[in-house]
């Protein structure tokens, strides 16, 4: 059952309604935090198999969101095949939260590698295979007709940071159905990674995710934000704008495949951005540095996942609507928000813009 909004709420998943601390041991400290959900490790008494919890509320400022919570776990559900997309074990329900135990392991956010130094960066060999992956783990959600809508560093995990293993992409929180028949119009998102359509609450398509994915690996390979201004506004002219810098100083020692591979996505009109299926032809994906060839398209691996997904990601918290945006990092440093936002209401034509649009 999907709502006008693109918001799933039937899901085949039992929630489990016996004290999930009867099952689970919490482990360590917090994992993570957000407005309205914590993430804990914890620990299965039975199979002592480390796992993530995400405590999620239920009611948020004074509403019952428990039909978004239904709609994580639908979408979780759709993608349940993929290697490349958190996996989800179990679900609890108390009077006031929903608990997901999901996969957990100890690579973190690829956000730490794109702001590392030099030594410990991603080489651009490292961005092709990680790339092709968050590829195909987006393709399962779009050939379910899902968009993630919040593709970004901080919801890229990895299996293991050293050596540099498998991503899994996180939090769902706001994923929508999309289809042929009803549109999807929602100013929702990160804003230096949102898609110029979803600024002017024109429909949201899966064409949307690529725009996100091309901020994504450009952040990736040059440890740089394109879009992000000094507030939230000038991002979102830069954005609008497509204000991208490709000059040579910020993509030294990166090839030309790889800037044709973004630039083919940071366009403007989404009806001419590539699909998924096309990114992965596209020559920068095809051979490594080394002219090797690649990992073989999702379609050819094992549908399955392997043992060593046991060892996936803690998801990060849901990130949810905040006052205020973060103190960016220095010059020449990654300039990054880890927050989403959403409104209520269209945005006012472009030069009326005038105060802070987060709300």
């Amino acid at each position: 059952m999907m709502n006008r909004n693109g918001v799933v709420t039937k899901i085949r998943t039992r929630i489990r309604t016996d004290p999930f601390k009867n099952n689970y041991d919490l482990v360590g400290k917090e994992l993570g935090r957000g407005k309205f959900a914590v993430v804990k490790k914890c620990v299965e008494k039975t199979t002592g198999k480390e796992h993530a919890a995400k405590f999620l509320r239920k009611r948020r400022k004074g509403q019952d969101c428990r039909g978004d919570i239904l709609n994580e776990i639908a979408v979780l559900e759709s993608a349940k095949a993929n290697p490349y997309v958190v996996a989800l074990h179990e679900v609890y329900e108390t009077t006031t939260e929903i608990i997901l135990i999901l996969e957990c392991a100890a690579g973190g956010e690829i956000f730490n590698q794109c702001v590392a130094d030099n030594d410990e960066a991603f080489t651009e060999k490292d961005v092709i295979r990680l790339a092709r992956q968050i590829l195909m783990g987006v393709a399962c959600l779009h050939q379910n007709n899902v968009v993630h809508l919040d593709l970004k560093p901080q919801n890229i995990l990895l299996t293991s940071a050293k050596p540099l293993g498998d991503i899994r992409i996180v939090d769902f929180g706001l994923s929508r159905r999309v289809d042929s028949v009803s549109e999807v119009r929602e100013i929702l998102g990160t804003p230096e990674y949102v898609a110029p359509e979803v600024l002017d609450y024109e429909p949201i398509s899966t064409a949307t995710d690529m725009w996100s994915i091309g901020v994504l690996i450009y952040v990736m390979l040059t440890g740089e934000s394109p879009f992000l201004g000094e507030e939230n506004q000038e991002t979102f002219l830069n954005v609008s704008q497509v204000n991208v810098d490709y000059s040579q100083d910020v993509f030294q020692g990166i090839s030309d495949l790889a800037v044709d591979f973004i630039q083919s996505l940071l366009i403007k009109n989404p009806r001419k951005r590539p699909t998924v299926e096309e990114c992965l032809t596209h020559p920068w994906l095809r051979v490594d540095s080394h002219h090797h060839a690649v990992e073989a398209p999702l379609d050819e691996q094992e549908a399955s996942q392997s043992e060593s997904e046991s060892e996936s990601p803690v998801p990060s918290p849901e990130l949810v609507v905040i006052p205020s945006y973060p103190t960016w990092l220095g010059q020449g440093e990654l300039k990054t928000g880890r927050d989403t936002f959403s409104f209520t209401e269209p945005f006012p034509p472009r030069p009326e813009i005038q105060q802070e649009l987060i709300c």
